[in-house]
């Protein structure tokens, strides 16, 4: 029997006992009897339950492990790739193919870097929450040129296709 089918069982023995429908000695046996099955049910339950509970910390002691694994692949693949691109760069060689793979270095999108934010036009900032425009200041840098409080960068990075 099922655990629901017991429980459902043991009510309505008792309500079979409010009614006096069933003798004290029978009904005693008979609860008995259901409350033992309960317990059985409830020893499997345990089992399974603490099964799941202890699955379940084995998985966070694996997401752990493999979050680490994660972190130090991307470390790994970061600092591999500056490596090759320091390489492209220092020989020059900075745009060919392979049978596998295209290698180029490109120029990354202007970047604005602000040297004192407390010098900058007010049309610059960006009311609620206050905030630098950069696209604006970005525009511009682009017609005036580079200011005391703010200056255009290009960067570059490696792009592996």
């Amino acid at each position: 029997m099922t655990l629901y089918e017991l429980t459902e069982e043991f009510r309505q023995l008792l309500d079979m006992a409010e009614e006096g429908e069933l003798e004290e000695q029978a009904l005693k046996d008979t609860l008995e009897a259901v409350g033992a099955e309960i317990e059985d049910k409830a020893d499997g339950y345990a089992r399974v339950i603490k099964q799941l509970e202890a699955e379940a910390a084995g998985l966070k002691t694996e997401i752990d492990r493999l979050t680490s694994r994660k972190r130090t692949a991307e470390e790994n693949a970061s600092r591999l790739k500056k490596t090759l691109e320091a390489a492209m760069m220092f020989t020059g060689k900075t745009k060919f193919k392979t049978k596998l793979f295209s290698f180029g270095i490109q120029k990354n999108r202007p970047s604005v870097d602000i040297v004192d934010e407390q010098s900058e036009p007010e049309e610059f900032r960006i009311q609620q929450p206050d905030k630098i425009d950069k696209k604006g200041i970005e525009e511009y840098l682009k017609k005036t040129g580079d200011q005391f409080w703010a200056f255009m960068q290009q960067t570059e990075s490696l792009r592996i296709r």
